[in-house]
C-alpha cells in the first residue's frame, strides 16, 4: 500500500522523526529508506535499541502510527496509474488482495480516502502475520483468504523487502521504483518506473 497506491512516504518520516527525536535519537532518511516494507517491532529493534522492553515497543509504534495518521489525514494521493490499473483488474474479475506492514487502522484510513475499499477481496495487515517482509507469511496469507495459488499471484512491490518476501512465497513480482532504483529491486520479475504503464496484460505477460 504504502508507496505502491499511496505516496504516504513523507508523512512516515516525519512521524519517526518526531517519535526519534523525543528520545534523543537521530533518524535519518537512510534510516528512513532502511524500514521500507519492514513492520515497527523490527524497525524500533533496528534503529532505537535492541534491548527495548516489548511494552515500550508497541507504545512506540502506537505513537508513531498515531502520529502518522494525524500527519496524513486529508493529504494522501494515489502514485500515477494506480486507480485506473485498480479499477482494471477489478474489470477484468481478478481477484485482489491488499498486503501490509502497516495498521488496519492505517488501511482503513487510505482506502477510504481514495474510494478504494470495495475493490479488494481481503486485506492482510500487521497484526494478521507473526512475521514481516521479507517473509513471505503475509502474501501467502491472501493467497489462502483469495483461494488461490502462490504461483498464480502477481506482487506489485516498491520495497526490496517486499520483493524478497513475494519472491519467496513464490509468487512473481512487478516492482515500481517509486522509492528505490531499478537497481536495488531486479530480483523482481519486471521492474517499471510508473504504473501508469502496466496493464491487465502486463500482468498477465509476467505469470507466463
Amino acid at each position: 500500500m504504502d508507496g505502491v497506491i499511496a505516496d504516504t512516504a513523507p508523512f512516515h518520516f516525519l512521524a519517526w522523526q518526531k517519535v526519534a527525536q523525543d528520545r534523543g535519537i537521530a533518524f535519518t532518511e537512510d534510516d528512513f529508506r532502511d524500514t521500507f516494507g519492514k513492520r515497527n517491532p523490527e524497525i524500533i529493534a533496528e534503529k532505537f535499541s535492541k534491548d527495548i522492553s516489548p511494552q515500550e515497543i508497541d507504545s512506540l509504534a502506537q505513537r508513531k502510527e498515531e502520529l502518522f495518521r494525524r500527519i496524513a489525514t486529508q493529504s494522501i494521493k494515489p502514485f500515477p496509474g494506480v486507480l485506473n490499473l485498480l479499477l482494471s483488474l477489478r474489470s477484468a474479475e481478478w481477484k485482489m488482495a491488499l498486503v501490509s506492514s502497516t495498521p488496519v487502522e492505517n488501511i482503513e484510513l487510505i482506502t477510504h480516502s481514495l474510494e478504494i475499499t470495495g475493490l479488494f477481496d481481503t486485506t492482510v495487515a500487521d497484526r494478521d502475520v507473526l512475521r514481516g517482509k521479507p517473509d513471505p507469511e503475509g502474501f501467502l496469507l491472501a493467497a489462502e483468504r483469495l483461494g488461490v495459488a502462490p504461483s498464480s499471484c502477481v506482487v506489485i512491490e516498491d520495497a526490496i523487502a517486499g520483493v524478497r518476501a513475494a519472491k519467496n512465497a513464490g509468487m512473481k513480482c512487478i516492482a515500481v521504483t517509486n522509492t528505490h532504483p531499478a537497481e536495488r529491486l531486479k530480483e523482481a520479475d519486471r521492474v517499471v518506473d510508473s504504473l501508469e504503464i502496466v496493464t491487465v496484460n502486463t500482468i498477465e505477460s509476467v505469470l507466463h
